[in-house]
């Protein structure tokens, strides 16, 4: 019950880290790595298909926030979008590459959802991302401690 309690901790976090919350996983998941109790590929998908749906909930909201943009108290005019949308068709999809940065990847994903990208090109391009990114963080952490 407790191995269960860590991978759905780490998804949760995960998870939240990728939405428009502060939060941070990569400490959880080291700290998880660190104490040699947990599968690794356990503890890589659970980050990395956490981390994945935390950044479709960005999609999802950058698709139905776009119905909102002729209001007044919209964040964005129309020349900040048609800019977004430059920016997007310039560098289109692989952008999603960078999301798992830190807070400019959820910016990513949220216009990624405004610029309606379709769903399975956005999964893949996000959890290629976001699963090398914590591969990264499990290997410099079995470096550190090897």
């Amino acid at each position: 019950m407790i191995d269960l309690a860590a991978y759905a901790g780490l998804f949760a976090s995960a998870f939240i880290a990728a939405t428009i919350f502060p939060m941070q996983s990569e400490a959880l998941l080291v700290g998880l790595v660190v104490a040699d109790r947990y599968s690794l590929a356990g503890l890589l998908l659970a980050a990395s298909v956490g981390n994945t749906l935390g950044a479709v909930l960005n999609w999802l909201l950058g698709r139905s926030i776009e119905r909102f943009r002729t209001r007044s108290w919209f964040p964005a005019n129309e020349d900040k979008l048609e800019k977004a949308q430059a920016w997007y068709q310039k560098y289109g999809k692989w952008s999603l590459l960078l999301s798992w940065l830190p807070i400019a990847g959820d910016a990513i994903t949220v216009v990624a959802g405004v610029l309606r990208e379709p769903l399975p090109t956005f999964l893949a391009l996000v959890f290629i991302a976001k699963a090398l990114r914590y591969i990264v963080v499990v290997a410099a952490t079995l470096g550190v401690t090897t």
